[in-house]
């Protein structure tokens, strides 16, 4: 983050400056601290393999890390501010953006957890009528095999015996939802991107006479 400045002028008589000092603006860096203060304790929640893909600095990934593993106590909110002041001395935006994508990528995965969670009870409970209203709306899955899972994993509720059935056809339905989000992802990708071209290309032939080009820069001047 860049260091906003203040500006402090002297002025003689007629008006005219003789003299300017340039000190740092004290409750920018704060604001920007305690920004960066969270950053911290959001890096220090993510998993040790989440921490070493964001390619932190080696001193504050090896700080990072250390916080992660440390309790809630003074020490461990020294090391953070450590962490905030070094944070201060570099470009952070790359790192932001990974972890809100690792945050947005976790979300998911607990949603789809939720979910496989709810199909899996109601298909056993709910008989055809439940596995029909999942076929509708999963079209893409396995037919065959989700409806043998499921009678399978009643067989097993019925005699009270181990629900060997029942995980297998949660694992089936997590990896279901875990395909259905990242094919959902990038389609999202794919758009954003074509999108973005779609703009440059826009702007590329608007202006793809260096004339004109030339024209509306001079008129953004005169402006």
């Amino acid at each position: 983050m860049n260091e906003e400045l203040d500006y402090e002028y002297e002025y003689d008589e007629h008006g005219e400056i003789v003299y300017y000092a340039v000190r740092p603006n004290k409750t920018k860096i704060k604001k920007e601290i305690a920004t960066l203060f969270t950053l911290g304790e959001e890096m220090a929640a993510l998993s040790l393999t989440h921490i070493k893909s964001l390619e932190l600095p080696e001193n504050i990934n090896k700080a990072v890390i250390e916080v992660s593993r440390m309790p809630h106590t003074g020490a461990r909110k020294r090391l953070l501010k450590y962490i905030a002041g070094q944070l201060h001395k570099i470009e952070t935006e790359p790192f932001i953006e990974k972890v809100a994508r690792i945050k947005n990528t976790s979300a998911h995965a607990v949603r789809e957890l939720h979910i496989a969670e709810h199909w899996r009870d109601r298909l056993i409970a709910g008989g055809n009528d439940a596995l029909t209203e999942f076929l509708y709306e999963y079209d893409h899955a396995d037919r065959q095999q989700i409806r043998q899972l499921v009678r399978n994993a009643q067989k097993e509720a019925e005699l009270a015996k181990p629900p060997k059935s029942s995980r297998l056809l949660f694992r089936y339905l997590k990896e279901l939802l875990q395909n259905e989000t990242e094919e959902i992802l990038a389609l999202s990708a794919h758009v954003e991107e074509d999108d973005e071209q779609d703009f440059d290309d826009e702007f590329d032939n608007e202006f793809d006479d260096e004339d004109e080009f030339d024209e509306f820069d001079e008129d953004e001047d005169e402006d």
